[in-house]
């Protein structure tokens, strides 16, 4: 399903990786570099992390940080000191977004209470709504299956516990309303029933404020010390900006959590706290939601990030998700046509396909590499969207023996066609020299791989 591309699915990753890209690109071509050459490219990395809304000290810390390893190894005039100097940002990007080693991809233990905590307005219910999602699905694609159970003590906010019912029923989870009405005290029968009823895991929905509250942090410790989780989680608003590292810290020292869940990542906000909350709050970031709907969350990788951030692309990632969304039948069909170096229509439309089922085109395109540098604006992805959308009303328009043979497509099957489809003939005629493109690609493909 294809979904419009807005300028609010440019996040602070892609963000920084127009930026990055701009600043490294000529670089690339470089192989010494001088005092003032470092002191300037250090000086646009700074200003490109400021407007990402990465906190000042910290930009200032990342800057000295760098500007050590400069100095250290010696880097002005030295041969391939451009290709040393990339390795340097990317190892500090990694540090600061990691810690002093890469974390491996979170998961939960089974059996586990998850406390989650966080401001109202956070997303913190659609955010559990959106785990409990997550685990099934892994759950299932290894052949197995989780018993998954959602509770809420939010008594403060009108309805919360009423959608976090709808969203178990959505998401095909169990859902446990405790008929007591002490936040503390329903907790507690929440753990009974996931003990009692053997769960996997039962994620806690708890009260929020509109701000940090003094009541609420008291009552989310009593909680805590009456129920002891075995994960607390959370949940920050990325639109908050800066301030969600202040909320984050009054969370940490007076209740305390072990990881945090960045929400609306796919805001218009640049989002500069998801490269700083690891380094200011020495706590990891484990999952960051990208829209509305429940697959909408995505583990954290700071490794990948990086490397998407420094204009390198993130296939890993793009694999992993053409494998899952993606029938291995069609894969091997689809490569059999490029090993022939040839391809049809049908074969044409299968692309378009294939990248359907990964989502739009932004969010393909950000874990390719180098795409930062080509400043893809959303309005162009937007229409590269549209266009495939018509390509394949085109293609469904065509008899199988003219998706086979393009050559008999005279003007008349053009102007039915066309018809057919609810475009115009110039539509088709644009289809047909973007195949012929394809069909280039195809052959080079072959060509090369002999």
């Amino acid at each position: 399903m294809f979904k419009n591309v807005t300028k609010k699915e440019f996040n602070m990753f892609d963000f920084l990786s127009q930026k990055f890209s701009s600043i490294f690109s000529r670089l690339k071509t470089q192989t010494r570099l001088t005092e003032d050459g470092v002191k300037d490219i250090l000086q646009k990395v700074h200003d490109a992390l400021l407007e990402a809304d990465v906190p000042y000290d910290i930009v200032q810390n990342f800057i000295e940080e760098v500007r050590k390893e400069v100095v250290g190894k010696k880097l002005v005039h030295s041969l391939n000191s451009s290709e040393m100097l990339l390795k340097i940002v990317q190892d500090k990007l990694l540090f600061f977004m990691a810690g002093s080693t890469s974390d491996g991809a979170f998961s939960f233990q089974m059996p586990s209470v998850v406390m989650v905590e966080g401001l109202q307005g956070s997303g913190k219910t659609t955010t559990i709504a959106k785990l409990a999602y997550a685990l099934k699905e892994q759950a299932q694609s290894r052949g197995k299956s989780r018993r998954i159970l959602l509770a809420s003590v939010d008594f403060y906010r009108p309805a919360a516990i009423d959608q976090l019912e709808i969203l178990a029923q959505k998401v095909g989870v169990d859902f446990y309303r405790s008929p007591l009405t002490d936040p503390v005290e329903a907790a507690h029968d929440c753990v009974k029933k996931f003990q009692n009823d053997l769960y996997d895991i039962l994620f806690l929905d708890t009260a929020g404020r509109l701000h940090v509250d003094a009541t609420m942090l008291e009552e989310l410790k009593k909680i805590d010390m009456r129920i002891k989780p075995k994960y607390k989680l959370l949940v920050i608003d990325a639109m908050t900006g800066q301030e969600s590292l202040k909320i984050a810290q009054v969370f940490e020292e007076k209740v305390g959590f072990m990881g945090a869940i960045l929400t609306k990542m796919d805001s218009d906000t640049r989002g500069g706290a998801a490269f700083a909350f690891r380094y200011a709050l020495k706590k990891p970031i484990l999952y960051v939601a990208t829209g509305e709907k429940p697959a909408d969350l995505e583990v954290f990788k700071p490794d990948r990030m990086v490397s998407r951030i420094m204009g390198m692309g993130d296939l890993q990632t793009l694999l992993e998700k053409a494998e899952e969304k993606i029938k291995k039948g069609e894969q091997e069909a689809l490569s059999k046509s490029f090993a022939r170096g040839k391809i049809s229509l049908e074969d044409f439309a299968q692309q378009i396909d294939m990248v359907g089922k990964l989502g739009s085109l932004s969010s393909v395109v950000k874990y390719l590499p180098g795409m930062g540098s080509f400043k893809m604006t959303p309005e162009m992805l937007e229409k590269g969207d549209k266009e495939m959308k018509r390509f394949r009303a085109i293609i469904r328009s065509m008899t199988p023996k003219e998706r086979l043979y393009t050559k008999i497509l005279d003007a008349s099957r053009k102007a039915r066609i066309a018809a057919g489809a609810g475009v115009t003939v110039a539509d088709v005629n644009m289809l047909l020299t973007r195949f012929e493109q394809s069909q280039k690609f195809v052959k080079l493909f072959k060509n090369v791989g002999k």
